[in-house]
């Protein structure tokens, strides 16, 4: 499973985990390398050949190899729940690039082919189903962003599983964020933490002054007017305190982040995935 991960680490790349024909010809055990290794075995003991001026010590790669992961590794069910884990973002990740023109069509078959042979899911990573179940609840309750009903989730350190999802003045990501922080400090859900009066400020300021098509709050502005908020508000400052807690956790979005969001979740530095679809019809939303 470790080197399916590292396969799905490499798509785009095109690197693949092959049996070591030079090592079993050699020494009748059966190994596997990377075949950029491989490929380049004969060269590189051409050149030890060259400067020794004799036969060289190494039969294959696998001699030449100084990787010693495998010892490191004590429980196997850990590591191989880990590489899957892996793999489905890996996923997520290029059929986002995909979406965004980054990548071609090939290396989204050769992703998909790797989540086949491991046996992955996008649904088996535990925030993806609560990230959509949040979205669809937007959508029946109408409330969206410029028409876009979107959800978020996250996975806290004690597995606890929090949600958000869009609105007229939030996006689903600063939903989330406010949810979880709140959930953490131990607030009522029900708590407002960011004063309305500069909510509506910012708001004016990106609808009116510069031309926003969507003027609700992005991750970056929710952690600024959250830090202004901590200064008259103890609650926010408690939940402000505990932000850093979500380093490490699991966030999947049902859209694409605009750049407010991806820049102040990589501050959070989270594991963040999301489906690949735009939160609205341009390509630049927070435009």
């Amino acid at each position: 499973m470790v080197n399916l991960a590292y396969e799905a680490a490499t798509v785009d790349l095109e690197d693949r985990v092959l049996i070591d024909e030079h090592h079993l010809k050699a020494y009748n055990v059966k190994t596997v390398n990377y075949n950029r290794d491989i490929e380049a075995f004969f060269l590189l003991k051409r050149i030890l050949e060259k400067i020794t001026g004799g036969e060289s010590m190494y039969q294959s790669p696998t001699d030449m190899g100084v990787n010693r992961a495998s010892s490191g590794i004590v429980n196997d069910d850990i590591i191989r729940e880990a590489s899957h884990q892996e793999i489905i973002r890996r996923y997520f990740r290029c059929t986002v690039e995909y979406a965004m023109g980054l990548v071609e069509k090939d290396t989204v078959d050769r992703i998909k082919a790797i989540m086949k042979r491991a046996g992955a899911r996008p649904e088996d990573r535990k925030v993806v189903c609560p990230a959509r179940e949040a979205a669809k609840d937007a959508e029946q309750k109408g409330k969206g962003n410029n028409g876009i009903f979107s959800g978020a989730a996250i996975e806290l350190a004690d597995g606890t599983i929090i949600t958000g999802k869009s609105s007229s003045l939030l996006q689903a990501s600063s939903s989330l964020i406010l949810n979880a922080a709140k959930h953490l400090a131990g607030l009522p859900d029900r708590m407002y933490l960011l004063p309305e009066a500069i909510i509506d400020s910012v708001m004016h300021l990106k609808k009116v002054v510069l031309e926003g098509k969507m003027v609700s709050l992005d991750v970056d502005e929710t952690l600024i007017v959250l830090g202004i908020s901590a200064l008259s508000n103890p609650a926010a400052k408690m939940a402000l305190e505990n932000l850093k807690l979500l380093r490490n956790c699991e966030v999947h979005l049902t859209h694409i982040p605009t750049p407010g969001d991806e820049a102040g979740w990589r501050k959070l530095k989270v594991n963040l995935t999301c489906d690949p679809e735009y939160s609205g019809k341009t390509l630049f939303p927070g435009s």
